[in-house]
Parts: structure tokens; C-alpha cells; sequence
């Protein structure tokens, strides 16, 4: 266990200027240590009143970064934010982060690089297969099906199968 306060405090604030952090992941680590409610919830106000923890900023930096580098979709996003209990009008702040035409972007490119993969010769199990992927991904099911129609017939249909 560990006991000194101005060393607990040292290392959770190192841990929060490792990467930016949400509340519920400083608690969790907080109590790995064996720390008490109340010495948790002391040290969570101090670092967000010394701007270590800042859930708005790591909600703009979890989404744009699980976009840019993961390739998510915002329903994934959310749900991974809802997970770590961030707040709503909070989770909303962070998807500012994702531009609108990026995002459509992001999803043709996805359903591209899959469909050159598939090796399924049937035109509708293959839109099948590449739904589930872009759900799987993330994306909402109107939209996918919206970039699946504007993808060419020969996208789609892709004559070069694996063997």
C-alpha cells in the first residue's frame, strides 16, 4: 500500500500527463492502489483544479484519435465514451472533433479496402458482409447504405475473386 500523499499525488499526476485520462480510468487506477474513498475523491478535485484531468479534453482527444488512427465510427466512439461514464453534452463536445466529410471519407475507404478483400462471389451476401463491417466499425446503418449505393456496381460486385 502506498502511503505517503504528496508521492500518490506525483504519480497519479504522472499518469495523468502520460496521455490524457478520463475520471472513472484515475479512479480505477486510484483504487489499484488500495487508496480510500475519500483520499480518491481528494485527489481527483486537486488534479482537476491543476488541469491534469480535463474529461472535455480527453473526450476531443479519445474521439479524434480513435477516428483518425482506428478508424471508428462515431457509434462506437460513443459507446466506448459512454463506457468510461462520460458525460452526454460532453460526448457531443468531443465528436466536434470528426469533420463531417472526413468521416463519409473514412467509411468509403473502409468499405473499399474490404470489398477488394472479400472473395464472396454473390453480389447481395457481399453487401451483406460489408454492412456488418462498417457496423462493426462503428458506422451507423444509413449511412453505410448510403455509401454502399454510391460505390460503383463493379466496386461492389469486384470480378477479381481470390482463388
Amino acid at each position: 500500500m502506498l502511503e505517503d500523499s504528496e508521492y500518490i499525488l506525483n504519480k497519479a499526476r504522472s499518469y495523468c500527463a502520460y496521455q490524457e485520462r478520463c475520471i472513472s480510468e484515475v479512479v480505477g487506477k486510484l483504487r489499484e492502489w488500495k487508496l480510500g474513498q475519500k483520499r480518491v475523491e481528494n485527489i481527483i478535485e486537486l488534479l482537476i483544479k491543476d488541469d491534469y484531468l480535463n474529461e472535455e479534453r480527453f473526450a476531443r482527444s479519445f474521439a479524434g484519435g480513435k477516428f483518425r488512427i482506428n478508424h471508428w465510427g462515431k457509434t462506437k466512439i460513443i459507446y466506448e465514451l459512454e463506457k468510461r461514464q462520460i458525460p452526454d453534452l460532453i460526448i457531443q463536445i468531443g465528436l466536434e472533433e470528426i469533420n463531417e466529410e472526413e468521416y463519409k471519407d473514412s467509411l468509403r475507404d473502409l468499405l473499399q479496402r474490404k470489398n477488394r478483400e472479400l472473395s464472396e462471389p454473390d453480389l447481395f451476401k457481399r453487401i451483406q458482409k460489408l454492412t456488418a463491417y462498417g457496423i462493426q466499425r462503428g458506422f451507423h446503418y444509413s449511412l453505410i447504405k448510403e455509401t454502399i449505393g454510391k460505390l460503383k456496381m463493379k466496386e461492389v460486385s469486384n470480378l477479381k475473386l481470390k482463388p
